[in-house]
């Protein structure tokens, strides 16, 4: 029995955007800044492409600019932003960011920005009073990530934008777990930047979006030919971005169905190992991606159990989960997520990650419950587990609570 339990890392792309682009690569594969009828087949699919992805978030199709994915779409806004100036400004992200984010807002540092990262609780949910707190008279911008892909906690995105926005400072947001899974309304979010990415929603790896709000000025990364409304220059992926497209219209679709669904098989999850003492949830339960289960291990040692160990273990038995902290050369080093949200390094290292998606059973859950306190027993038999009841319902509860 094979279960995919890792959704938040990469989707399978589905059969209609997999159909699509084949057509495109054999149909309508021309340069859509030719002017010729090649070239205009091209720019008809990537403008339709455009209108699909603007309509997941109601936004004007003219404001969504194609990117490779998710990580350029940050490094876009983040850096777009601050080559404006010529001097040193204020910038605010939170302490939980994706790297895609972090990393650029390290780089601004060594140019001599200020970064304030706004700290969280243990939940990895920010105050907003903190971000009031934070603004400062060279403030420019603010990035806060939507959803955070390690513990599943959404931010309060539409109370964050609101301060930001009162005080006349541009405001972004990473929604790259969120799209596709929660409705997200441009036009109604006091977002003036969000970043998409293809293959968290179905579509093919390789391409995403970001949303620039109309008037909003960003200094493009790239030279080059002035593509994507001289934003981002580059001969456009048409057979990706197509695919990214149909992937987003059938979300959209899809969104009022899917969204209770998972969430739904997401709580089931967590009831199905409320049992367990050595799995402690992590995240917001009730401000939470509705695909994401995570859990740090109690007891872990790095010797017999770590994150790493249950990953290895659960593939072995035909299941894909993913470890919430990185691995740098065979090392396991404490999740930055964790961190922040006040674990020691060692519980830091130790979070793990189960996320849901289209081809997600009530069987799967419930196979993928037995098999990984199967697991959690044989390498730690010392572990007293609740008896569990004929339907394989949980006596003991956790004590993290809806």
């Amino acid at each position: 029995m094979q279960i995919y339990l890792d959704y938040s890392a990469t989707t399978p792309a589905r059969p209609e955007a997999i159909a699509l682009m084949q057509h495109v690569l054999t149909e309508q594969w021309g340069n859509p800044s030719s002017l010729h009828q090649w070239g205009q087949r091209a720019a008809t699919v990537l403008e339709l492409a455009r209108s699909q992805v603007a309509d997941l978030i109601n936004a004007p199709p003219d404001s969504v600019v194609f990117t490779s994915g998710g990580t350029e779409s940050d490094n876009l806004a983040i850096i777009g932003i601050a080559r404006q100036y010529s001097t040193p400004q204020h910038l605010i992200i939170s302490s939980v960011e994706h790297s895609a984010i972090a990393e650029p807002a390290g780089l601004l540092e060594q140019w001599g920005w200020e970064v304030t990262r706004l700290s969280v609780n243990n939940q990895g949910r920010i105050n907003p009073d903190d971000l009031a707190a934070s603004i400062r008279p060279n403030t420019v911008l603010v990035s806060v990530i939507y959803g955070q892909s390690e513990v599943g906690t959404l931010q309060p995105i539409e109370a964050l934008g609101s301060i930001a926005r009162h005080h006349g400072i541009l405001f972004h947001t990473d929604a790259v777990q969120v799209a596709g899974r929660l409705p997200i309304d441009v036009q109604q979010l006091p977002v003036d930047l969000l970043s998409l990415s293809s293959h968290k929603l179905y579509g093919p790896q390789g391409s995403g979006a970001l949303y620039v709000r109309p008037g909003v000025r960003i200094v493009p990364l790239l030279g080059g030919g002035g593509q994507e409304a001289k934003l981002r220059s580059g001969t456009q992926a048409i057979a990706t971005i197509a695919g990214f497209g149909i992937a987003a219209e059938l979300a959209a679709q899809e969104l009022s169905t899917e969204t209770p669904r998972l969430i739904q098989l997401r709580d089931r999850l967590f009831d199905r190992l409320a049992d367990v003492p050595e799995l402690l949830p992590t995240g917001d339960r009730l401000h939470r991606l509705p695909h994401h289960v995570s859990f740090s291990l109690r007891h872990a040692d790095g010797a017999r159990l770590s994150g790493k160990t249950l990953v290895r273990q659960m593939n072995l038995a035909g299941i894909a989960i993913s470890a919430g902290s990185a691995c740098h050369s065979g090392k396991l080093s404490p999740s930055p997520v964790l961190s922040a949200m006040g674990y020691s390094d060692r519980a830091a290292k130790t979070g793990i990650r189960l996320t849901l998606g289209h081809h997600t059973t009530e069987a799967d859950i419930d196979w993928t419950a037995l098999v990984l306190k199967q697991i959690l027993g044989r390498l730690c038999p010392e572990l007293v587990l609740s008896q569990v009841n004929e339907h394989g319902k949980a006596e003991g509860r956790s004590k993290f609570r809806k």
